[in-house]
């Protein structure tokens, strides 16, 4: 479900580069609001994708920070320390109750890479 959310959880960011950019953060928060509340009428109503970006790569306000849509986009920007703790899971906690019963698991089974 990231990527039909990613809109919605991208408008931080993409409020924060407009700012950054000299727009007024009460302005630019409203028009997000809107765009946002027409995308999720559309899906809601319409039965149709959420297509938020789109409406805000369409609307010349958001002009400064168009040509950097894609970087604010990037989902790994919002999973914040998931990968490190995924990681610190298996190896601190699934690998050493796993190794418990190495003698009954499959000797050529694949390695588990997070």
């Amino acid at each position: 479900h990231v990527v039909e959310e990613l809109p919605f959880l991208a408008s931080v960011n993409i409020l924060m580069g407009m700012v950054m950019a000299g727009a007024d953060r009460q302005g630019c928060h409203e028009r997000l609001r809107v765009l946002a509340q027409e995308a999720g009428r559309s899906v809601k109503e319409g039965g149709g994708r959420n297509d938020m970006l789109e409406r805000v790569a369409g609307d010349g306000y958001f002009a400064p920070v168009h040509d950097r849509l894609g970087e604010i986009l990037e989902p790994s920007r919002f999973v914040g320390r998931c990968p490190e703790q995924v990681s610190a899971f298996v190896e601190g906690e699934l690998m050493p109750a796993v190794e418990k019963y190495g003698d009954c698991l499959v000797k050529d089974a694949p390695k588990l890479n997070v």
